[in-house]
């Protein structure tokens, strides 16, 4: 998909930041749409899902978050969301709630152009990879079919449930996952003192994946939210 060929809906009711998201994104080449409250992005959606969201969770009818957790829903589409909220519980809510990354105001607009342009990227990666039955990343190729992960060459001999937590991390690049997260998407269930066992896989497999397991490159911590595979 070209850049020509990308939709973006801008969710946010501050008209001056619609209008320079709009004119930035627009001359980028998307095609660019945009709502000022919850109930017309839905509306916009049911109409046709873009392909990208930038959502503000700032909204005079509804808490973002809401809308967030609404559309992922609905789709997988990427949602880059706004926010100027700054504690790390805000954050981890947003990610948990189905979003794809976040940016606190006030941000730099070659940032946000650059994140853009990175998440598409990556969904498309991420589309292509499912279609092949198989995720690659750096010197590492997960076989899902054949349930076998070989690291530089050579077959390595994972657990199942470190393979579903390898595989899940590698088909979600980039993204930053909480501990209760990857209970609940790996593991399928949640408790309390459960945040231990996610450490303690992540241990083992930095130690079959990563070069130096005390200094990782690829399985990455994110303090005080998570963690996320970078590659």
């Amino acid at each position: 998909m070209t850049i020509a060929e990308t939709s973006i809906l801008i969710v946010d009711d501050e008209p001056a930041l619609r209008e320079a998201l709009t004119y930035s994104l627009s001359r980028e080449g998307y095609a660019v749409s945009s709502a000022a409250t919850s109930a017309e992005a839905l509306a916009r959606m049911d109409r046709q899902m873009p392909n990208f969201i930038v959502l503000d969770l700032g909204l005079p009818d509804a808490d973002g978050l809401e809308l967030c957790r609404t559309v992922r829903s609905r789709s997988s589409v990427p949602i880059l969301m706004l926010t100027a909220r700054q504690s790390e519980v805000d954050k981890i809510v947003g990610l948990e709630m189905g979003g794809d990354d976040y940016m606190t105001k006030p941000f730099s607009m070659r940032e946000l152009l650059a994140r853009i342009k990175a998440i598409l990227r990556r969904s498309s990666q991420e589309a292509d990879a499912k279609q092949t039955d198989t995720v690659e990343f750096g010197e590492t190729i997960i076989d899902r079919l054949a349930h076998r992960v070989t690291h530089k060459g050579e077959e390595i001999t994972l657990t199942p449930l470190e393979f579903e937590m390898l595989s899940f991390l590698a088909e979600n690049r980039g993204i930053v996952f909480s501990r209760e997260t990857l209970l609940d998407r790996v593991w399928k269930y949640s408790y309390p003192q459960g945040s231990r066992t996610v450490d303690v896989h992540m241990r083992w497999l930095r130690q079959k994946i990563e070069d130096d397991p005390a200094r990782p490159k690829i399985l990455l911590t994110v303090r005080g939210v998570g963690y996320k595979l970078e590659a």
